[in-house]
């Protein structure tokens, strides 16, 4: 089997389980699809699949969305975006492996300092637009704005409903905006997103072990061995 393949059915498999489950799992996807497709190009490999299970989750939680609150985040995570977009344009592909080992890493410490300190500066005002503009430039390029994003809307106080429908909708209308950059990027394009379709089955099939594995799951046991295998991604993109 084409190892190409191979990768994207597994990228589709654990974006799917991501989706479906307890989430997390963002930092590795783009690592291992750089196994076949090296470089920032990687990006619009899987950009695809992102949106495909974003149309799923805004499907799914269509109702108590506080957009009040994307109304102070989106903004500036779209001027992210666009000054992500020249650093794209102008990266080698050295250099973006670099960057998303350290922001992997980064985002990994993150975690670990929400997890001890309290977080309440994040209703500040000034904060809360610098983080959706810090956000913007990590999911252009590398995709692995999730624990940025989640920090903002958990210091909302939002009802878990709320949380959940209007994260979704951050997801997905942040990673519409990022289409045309990608395509005028030359990083998505009609080629790309064909290849995007062998991934498709993992989607499916994670999707389903996601939505199952979610009751028998510990939260806690799982978000560590996800941080593990996250920081040994971000490592050997160091050595290799």
């Amino acid at each position: 089997m084409d190892i190409s393949i191979l990768v994207l059915f597994l990228a589709g498999l654990i974006t799917g389980f991501s989706k479906f489950s307890v989430g997390g799992m963002g930092l590795l996807i783009l690592p291992i699809v750089m196994i076949a497709f090296p470089g920032p190009e990687a990006l619009g490999m899987i950009l695809p699949l992102y949106i495909m299970t974003d149309i799923m989750a805004v499907y799914s939680y269509r109702s108590k969305i506080a957009w009040h609150v994307l109304a102070r985040f989106l903004p500036l995570a779209f001027l992210g975006v666009l000054v992500a977009s020249h650093f794209l344009a102008n990266i080698a592909a050295d250099q973006f492996v670099n960057f998303l080992g350290v922001t992997i890493l980064l985002m990994i410490a993150l975690g670990l300092y929400l997890d001890f300190r309290p977080a309440s500066f994040m209703q500040k005002p000034w904060v809360a637009y610098s983080m959706g503009f810090f956000g913007g430039i990590v999911t252009m390029m590398a995709n692995a704005a999730g624990p940025i994003f989640s920090l903002f809307l958990l210091e909302q106080k939002l009802d878990k409903e709320t949380y959940v429908s209007t994260r979704a909708w951050a997801f997905f209308i942040i990673n519409v905006v990022k289409l045309p950059f990608y395509i005028g990027l030359g990083l998505l394009s009609l080629e790309t997103t064909q290849a995007s379709l062998y991934a498709l089955p993992g989607l499916m099939v994670g999707s389903f072990i996601g939505y199952h594995f979610l009751k028998k799951v510990n939260p806690v046991q799982f978000k560590w061995m996800i941080r593990i295998m996250s920081m040994i991604a971000a490592v050997k993109l160091f050595l290799f």
